[in-house]
């Protein structure tokens, strides 16, 4: 049961327990409305239950041909040339000559 069909059933139990007026001599309906809520409770733990378990068996792993390809450069070779880091002084802005 997924969470949902256990909200129905608690919707379903709760209808019949509260809003139901109705006398059937054999069952007493709050009862039985009380009892389906409790059903879809329990459907809605064990669905959480179920989804929520660890998982056993063999770790996963990663294929060591793609762990390679992510693998970073070793400090002292970042960069294969020098990379120029002199400041540089920034351009004049142009004067605008367009329509006024």
């Amino acid at each position: 049961m997924r969470i949902g069909a256990g909200i129905t059933v608690i919707v379903i139990g709760a209808i019949l327990a509260f809003a139901v007026r109705d006398r059937i001599s054999a069952v007493n309906l709050t009862a039985l409305g009380i009892i389906i809520m409790l059903g879809g409770a329990a459907g809605i733990w064990l669905s959480y239950r179920l989804a929520n378990t660890p998982r056993r068996g063999a770790p996963a792993t990663i294929d060591p041909e793609i762990e390679r390809q992510y693998r970073t450069a070793p400090k002292e070779r970042v960069a294969d040339e020098p990379i120029d880091v002199t400041p540089h002084r920034p351009q004049e802005p142009r004067p605008h000559h367009g329509p006024r």
